[in-house]
């Protein structure tokens, strides 16, 4: 028997897939520029806020990003970083059961850039041969990549930060 919430979930991803809305779908890495491969580090506390940091470094380069996420983003991340599996689905563990059972699955996840102190990312999921490419947050984009085992790409822009209060 096919439970409301897993009906609601997959209309709800069947409608993402489907739909072109320009608010919801990236844009594909423009100019071919260089993607970095990424591994997730760890989450820890920021020392001053006690916000909760995701950490990756570059495979090849070393060069490192972190960004600031929530605490529930955090445990989505942690989970699969320690191999733990809960006995219900957690909201990402539900997602990818989703994209599963429509057919797809992701092909890798991309962190885009970094822009008025927020990072972006793709989602890029391939449904039975197309790529479908989805607005993300980070902190998904690396929870559904961790349980998924793929790839963590990072464009140049990423890196790049804004100099603070005006000053280079």
């Amino acid at each position: 028997m096919v439970r409301a919430g897993e009906v609601l979930a997959a209309a709800l991803l069947a409608s993402i897939l489907i739909s072109s809305t320009p608010g919801w779908a990236a844009e594909p890495q423009a100019g071919g520029g260089t993607l970095y491969e990424m591994e997730v580090m760890g989450v820890a506390p920021d020392p001053a806020s006690g916000q909760p940091l995701v950490y990756l470094r570059g495979k090849q380069d070393k060069r490192e990003l972190s960004m600031f996420i929530g605490p529930f983003e955090a445990q989505g991340i942690i989970l699969p970083l320690q191999g733990m599996r809960l006995p219900r689905p957690y909201t990402h563990d539900l997602m990818l059961e989703t994209i599963h059972r429509l057919k797809a699955k992701v092909k890798r996840v991309i962190i885009t850039e970094m822009r008025d102190n927020t990072y972006f990312a793709s989602l890029i999921l391939d449904a039975q041969g197309q790529e479908v490419i989805l607005d993300s947050r980070p902190s998904d984009a690396i929870a559904l990549a961790l349980r998924e085992n793929v790839p963590i790409l990072a464009t140049e822009k990423a890196f790049v930060r804004p100099p603070r209060d005006g000053r280079p």
